[in-house]
C-alpha cells in the first residue's frame, strides 16, 4: 500500500507519513532488494500498542514475582495455577493459556524434565530438588504478554542448579544479540554458541514468537541458528524469546494422554526463561521484566 507523503501514516500514530514511517518504509525496501526477508507492516506495533502490551507485561510479571513468593515443598502446580489466576482476574486481566486450543489451566507448569506446556494439577506435589518452569501469559484490554522463569524448590543437585543457571544466562544472550535492523538468527546463533558451550542443547521443535495483539503471532523465533540470517528486526516489533535448554539431547515428545505435556526422549532435566521484548529505535526494550 503506498501512502503519500502529507497522508496520515499507516501505522495508526497520527502522524503524516513523511514524519512517521517514510524513512522506516524506505530502510526495509532497500533491505529487501538486498535479499533480505522484512517484516510485514502488521507485525509493526505503534505506540498505542506497545503502551497497551506495556500494561498487560505488568500482570504477567506480577504472577510471576507472586509465584517466587508462594512456591515451596509440598504445594501442588494446582495451587500455583489459582495464585495466578486469582491474581490475573484481580488485575483486570485474563490468563491467556486458560481454554487457549482446549489447554484447561491458567499457566504452564513443567517440572525436571518436562520442557514445556505441563499441565497444573492437585495430584502433582513439587518435591525438594525440583525444578519448576512456570509460564505465565496475560491478556489486559485485549492486547497480550508471555514471560516464564525457572523455580528450585529446597535444594537441588548441582547438574540441576546449573542448568537452571545456564538456561537464564541464554535468554539473556539472546536478548543481548537483538539489535534494530539486525536478524533473528542473530538471537539464535547466540543462544545455540553459549549452550553448546556447556555440553546443552537447544529445543529445535518449539520457540519464541510474535505477541500483543494476538497470543502467538509472527515471526517464529527460533534459538539456534546463523548470525545474519533470517527476518530483519525492525524497531516496532514485540516477539518473546524463552530458549528451552535441555541437559541432554534435544529431542522431545508430547504426551499421549494429555496432548500438552512436552518431555525429554533420554529423560534429562531441561530449563527456560522467557521474555517479551520490544526493538527499538536504538535497542531492545524488554517489556516483562
Amino acid at each position: 500500500m503506498n501512502v503519500n507523503r502529507n497522508e496520515k501514516c499507516w501505522c495508526g500514530s497520527g502522524l503524516k507519513y513523511k514524519k512517521c514511517h517514510l524513512n522506516f518504509d524506505e530502510k526495509l525496501d532497500e533491505l529487501a532488494r538486498s535479499g533480505k526477508e522484512v517484516p510485514s507492516r502488521e507485525l509493526i506495533k505503534n505506540e498505542v500498542e506497545i503502551e497497551g502490551i506495556r500494561k498487560s507485561a505488568k500482570i504477567t510479571k506480577g504472577v510471576l514475582d507472586l509465584v517466587f513468593d508462594n512456591i515451596k515443598e509440598g504445594m501442588s502446580t494446582e495451587q500455583l495455577d489459582k495464585i495466578a489466576y486469582d491474581y490475573t482476574v484481580s488485575m483486570g486481566g485474563i490468563p491467556a493459556p486458560l481454554n487457549y486450543m482446549g489447554f484447561p489451566k491458567s499457566i504452564c507448569t513443567s517440572i525436571n524434565n518436562e520442557i514445556c506446556h505441563g499441565i497444573p494439577s492437585k495430584d502433582i506435589i513439587l518435591k525438594n530438588g525440583d525444578i519448576i518452569n512456570v509460564d505465565v501469559s496475560t491478556i489486559l484490554d485485549g492486547y497480550y504478554s508471555d514471560a516464564s522463569r525457572m523455580y528450585i524448590i529446597g535444594e537441588a543437585r548441582e547438574e540441576a542448579k546449573k542448568l537452571v543457571e545456564v538456561a537464564k544466562e541464554c535468554l539473556y544472550k539472546g536478548i543481548e544479540a537483538v539489535k534494530p535492523w539486525g536478524n533473528l538468527g542473530d538471537i539464535g546463533e547466540a543462544v545455540m554458541k553459549y549452550a553448546d558451550s556447556f555440553g546443552y542443547s537447544v529445543v529445535r521443535d518449539f520457540g519464541g514468537h510474535g505477541i500483543g495483539l494476538e497470543f502467538h503471532e509472527d515471526p517464529f523465533v527460533a534459538h539456534v541458528g546463523n548470525k545474519g540470517e533470517g527476518m530483519v528486526l525492525a524497531p516496532g516489533m514485540v516477539f518473546t524469546i524463552e530458549p528451552m535448554i535441555n541437559a541432554g539431547g534435544y529431542e522431545l515428545y508430547v504426551d499421549e494422554e494429555n496432548e500438552w505435556t512436552t518431555y525429554t526422549v533420554d529423560g534429562s532435566l531441561s530449563a527456560q526463561w522467557e521474555h517479551t521484548v520490544l526493538v527499538t529505535e536504538t535497542g531492545i526494550e524488554i517489556l516483562t521484566i
